[in-house]
This record gives structure tokens, C-alpha cells and sequence, in this order.
């Protein structure tokens, strides 16, 4: 072999080993170099919300009530103040959002409708259980499939990601809420209300699923998810290079949003104060009529961006990454204000149906453990910490002030209440599983909203029945039992020690998901997700920990 050939040779094998050595970093940068090529946004524009007056010119309390649902995504139950908790030992606080309980009511034991966010969405808008119609999993692009669980199974923990090899696929754009669910919107728009949804979807955006098809006359899109351009001046980011998800975030994301499915622009500013802003525009615009305000924030989900005035504001805080992230929690709460200075401003306050909640808990790839203290677990997990979210609501005509409901409510409720608020009948051809929560705050209702409730995600599920809670796993193949009035932090898992119980939550979920239709699409993935142990620690054998599927 001549010199020339094995030099070559050897050079070949240089250069693959240095792109297997680089895999991840190459993949990152084909990600950036595709949502480049993929996704044009143009420069800033302004939008023309809809505007009008009420037919019958009727004044602000002999009308309907207006409604206004605030969503946050990945707001941890110690995320807010009003429990006690906040962010940095408390020193973040959040008063506007714990207004709306403080002057309406608190579900004490509100759950989210999934442990990650489109199943949750999909409850909300439709008023049932995401599995009655295939919503199981939350719909992710092939490119995020294929390269966290590259980065999570290269970084030496414990427990890989199972990858699906053989999952059928389908086009991520044909993953979403189909157009034969009623959602919220169209209910109330059948009463006649204004509707306008601004910030994160997560339903679909083609055939006919994107918000603005789907009873809303009004969209303002989250089109990509950063906050700030990443070099902007007035931004402050903070990397997880511990995270896979955060890595592939930040390859992924552009800073785009789109008005009625028209082209993609760039926002004027950071996007919790944009959506804020605009949410404001809807109410000024709107206030002579009914209307259903939908505004899904992105914040505070990663990527972890705040604004240099809301970072520096926060000087106390040692570590950068839980600053900023106060920092980004600081700006959700000072918009969740104007939007209530708003309604005041305009004469609608006693008149308007305000409900606050999250799509789940806290997630443990951010590094910070206390996101949902006390309660254990996180988001993509069906432990407390996943799915016990903050959730308030305030109508002053209605509900009296510091009410509190104990009882297991679920997102699904806010369906049921929004349409009850507003003269709406809910749909007769299917199951719908809320039900109207304010005569259980009122006293109205005697009894509890549900005896029962239940989550699916794939390997993951878990029942609720009076008071006890089953969580199942498989794999590992673990189950645990706990009883919810003496243990609500899900400490002492009874399933050995209450077998007979055990089989009458077993049965319980059987039975449900025996009328749950099969996922639309299936699992790509199953992850390990340590149930005590946020990301930045290291797994040990004898960790807790489940599997998720999506």
C-alpha cells in the first residue's frame, strides 16, 4: 500500500472520529442551519386587534362576563408568592398573581391536565380528557426527537432514553387538536363574545387546528420561542449545558410570532411584556362588548431569558441562573397587573371572569430544586410536583373574596366554567368531563366536583380517587400508593402495605382507559426522569424515578 493510500486512510478515520466525537455539536448546528432556511421572519409590524360594541348597548355589568384565561407554561406551584413559597427564599414576589386569589378563590388542590404542556392545552380548550380523542403526547419535531436523546444518552447518566425505532411516523405538522373537538372559543362565540388568543398554541397549525380556526377571531402566534434575540442589548440569558432540551432550544428557536396565520415578524420587544401589551390593546379595544381573552405565555419555559432592567432589579440573588429565572417571573407577574389595571381602568373589573393557572409544574432541567416545593417531582412526571399547579380564579360578582376550594379540581373545569359564565351549553354529542367550579365556590353545589380523576402519558398514569392516588410507571415497572389527606407531598408509598386498595385504584384506571381512544400519534420516546434529583445532580442506583413516554 502506497504512502499516499494509507495516509488517506488514516485521514478518513481522523475525521471520523473527530465527527463522532463532534455529533452533537454537528447536529446542533445542522438544527440552527434548517430553522434558518425554514422559517423567514420579517421586520416588526403592527397588529389590528377587532374591535366593536355590544349590540344591545348594554353597560358593563348587565352584559355577559367577560373571560380572561392567563396561562403560564412550567410555573412551578413555589413559583408564587401567595402559598408562601417564591422564587430565592420568597424575595421575587408576585402580588398581581396573588391578587386573583386573594380577591376571587384558590383551588388549593388544582391539577394540570398533563404533566407536559400540549395535553394540557388541548383539556383546557376542549373541556375534556386529551385521550378522548388520541391527544396523549405533546407534539414534538423529528429534529428534537433525534437529538436530546443523542445529548442525554451521551452524558453518562444512569438510566438512557429509550428511543422507538420502529414508531410510525407522522409529520409533526399533522400532530394537533382535530378541528371536530369544540373548543372554549367557539362555544363563546356562539354567544356572541369577541375572541382573541395571543402567545402559545401547541394544538396545530395546519388543517384547519390553528387558533385562529378554531374560534378565535383574533390570533397573535407564538411562532418561535425566544424571548429576545440572543445578542440583543437589553437581554440576559443563561445556558444549561446540562440540559438536552436547553441545548436543542437554543439551536431551534427564533424570535418570530405570526397575526392570523399570516407571514412570520419579529416583535417589538420581549415577549412576556409584547403579549402583555397586546393583551391590554384587546381589552381597550373590546370593552364595549363581551369577550374571551386567551393569553398563553411562554414564560417562564426555557430557554431562560430576562430583561437587563428585570435581572438587574434582582441584584440579591446570587446565582445567575435562578436571577434570571426570577427575573423572567417578575415580568409574568407585572404583565398578569396591567392586564388587571386594565380591566379596572375600563370599568369591567367587578364584570370579568379572570382565571390563572399553569400547563404543569416546574421542570428539573432548569437546575433549580425548589421550583415546586413541597411537593415532589416535576414536570414529565405525574408526581405532585408535575401537576399540582398554582391555580386561582376572581370574579367579583360572583365569587367572594379569599374563597378557597379544597377539593380536586382539573384544567378540563375551566372549560366548563368559562361556558357556564357565559350563557354557553356545553357539547351534547360527547363526553365532556368539566364541570362549572363556581356553585362549588358559591356553596350552590353540594359535594365535590370529581370523586375521580386520571393522567396518561404512555408509560406513565395515574389515578386520583377519594383521596388516594396511584402513580404507575412501566418501566421500571413500579407502582406507589399514597393517601393524599395524610401525605400530600406523596412522602409514604402504602402500595405493599394496602393491597386491597392498590387493586381498587388499579381498577379504576382500567376502567378509564378503557374509554380513552389510542394515542394519534405515537410515542417516539421513552426518558428517565429522577423523581427527587433535579438535572445538575448525579443519578445513584437506589434514585426514585419514572418513565415518560412521548
Amino acid at each position: 500500500m502506497s504512502s499516499w493510500v494509507k495516509w488517506g486512510a488514516a485521514a478518513v478515520l481522523v475525521l471520523g472520529l473527530l465527527a463522532y466525537v463532534n455529533r452533537i455539536e454537528i447536529a446542533l448546528a445542522l438544527v440552527k442551519q434548517m430553522m434558518a432556511r425554514t422559517l423567514s421572519v420579517e421586520p416588526t409590524r403592527e397588529i389590528t386587534w377587532s374591535s366593536g360594541s355590544d349590540p344591545q348597548g348594554r353597560a358593563p355589568a348587565e352584559r355577559p362576563p367577560n373571560i380572561v384565561l392567563i396561562l403560564a407554561d412550567d410555573l412551578g406551584w413555589n413559583d408564587v408568592t401567595f402559598a408562601g413559597g417564591g422564587v430565592a427564599g420568597g424575595s421575587v414576589p408576585t402580588p398581581h398573581i396573588d391578587s386573583i386569589a386573594a380577591e376571587g378563590v384558590h383551588f388549593s388542590n388544582g391539577y394540570a391536565a398533563n404533566g407536559t404542556c400540549a395535553p394540557s392545552r388541548a383539556a383546557l380548550m376542549s373541556g375534556r380528557y386529551g385521550t378522548r380523542f388520541g391527544f396523549e403526547f405533546t407534539p414534538t419535531p423529528p429534529a428534537m426527537m433525534t437529538v436530546t436523546p443523542m445529548i442525554s444518552n451521551s452524558s453518562g447518566r444512569l438510566r438512557d432514553v429509550i428511543i422507538y425505532d420502529d414508531a410510525e411516523s407522522v409529520p409533526y405538522e399533522d400532530m394537533g387538536m382535530p378541528p371536530s373537538e369544540v373548543t372554549i372559543a367557539e362555544l363563546l362565540a356562539e354567544q356572541g363574545y369577541y375572541t382573541a388568543h395571543i402567545g402559545k398554541w401547541h394544538l396545530g397549525r395546519t388543517n384547519g387546528m390553528g387558533a385562529h380556526e378554531q374560534g378565535f377571531e383574533d390570533s397573535l402566534l407564538m411562532t418561535s420561542g425566544l424571548y429576545l434575540p440572543e445578542d440583543h442589548p437589553d437581554v440576559v440569558n443563561s445556558k444549561q449545558s446540562f440540559d438536552p432540551i436547553d441545548r436543542f432550544l437554543w439551536a431551534a428557536l427564533r424570535f418570530a410570532a405570526q397575526f392570523n396565520g399570516e407571514s412570520a415578524f419579529e416583535p417589538p420587544g420581549y415577549l412576556t411584556d409584547y403579549y402583555t401589551d397586546e393583551a391590554v390593546k384587546v381589552i381597550e379595544a373590546n370593552r364595549d362588548r363581551p369577550f374571551f381573552l386567551y393569553l398563553a405565555h411562554w414564560a417562564p419555559h426555557t430557554p431562560l431569558q430576562a430583561t437587563r432592567e428585570d435581572y438587574d432589579a434582582l441584584s440579591h440573588i446570587e446565582s445567575h441562573r435562578e436571577r434570571v429565572y426570577g427575573a423572567m417571573i417578575r415580568s409574568l407577574d407585572r404583565g398578569v397587573g396591567q392586564v388587571l389595571d386594565a380591566l379596572e381602568r375600563n370599568g369591567l373589573e367587578d364584570n370579568t371572569l379572570v382565571m390563572f393557572t399553569s400547563d404543569n409544574g416546574g421542570a428539573h432541567y432548569i437546575g433549580l430544586p425548589g421550583v415546586n416545593r413541597p411537593f415532589r417531582g416535576w414536570k414529565i412526571s405525574l408526581f405532585e410536583g408535575g401537576i399540582h399547579v398554582p391555580f386561582y380564579a376572581k370574579w367579583p360578582a360572583r365569587i367572594p373574596a379569599g374563597s378557597e376550594l379544597a377539593a380536586p379540581v382539573h384544567h378540563f373545569d375551566l372549560y366548563a366554567t368559562a361556558a357556564a359564565a357565559g350563557g354557553a351549553s356545553l357539547p351534547t354529542d360527547r363526553k365532556v368531563d368539566g364541570v362549572d367550579l363556581v356553585p362549588y365556590v358559591t356553596g350552590e353545589a353540594q359535594g365535590v366536583p370529581h370523586r375521580a380523576l386520571f393522567w396518561r402519558s404512555g408509560t406513565s398514569q395515574t389515578a386520583l380517587v377519594d383521596g388516594w392516588k396511584l402513580n404507575v410507571s412501566d418501566p421500571p415497572g413500579r407502582e406507589w400508593l399514597f393517601d393524599m389527606s395524610a401525605d400530600p407531598t406523596e412522602q409514604r408509598d402504602l402500595s405493599k402495605e394496602k393491597p386491597e386498595k392498590l387493586a381498587e385504584l388499579r381498577a379504576a384506571l382500567a376502567a378509564h382507559n378503557a374509554e380513552q381512544a389510542p394515542p394519534a400519534w405515537p410515542a417516539r420516546v421513552s426518558m428517565a426522569v429522577n423523581i427527587d434529583k433535579d438535572l445538575t445532580h448525579s443519578d445513584s442506583p437506589d434514585d426514585e424515578y419514572i418513565y415518560w413516554s412521548n
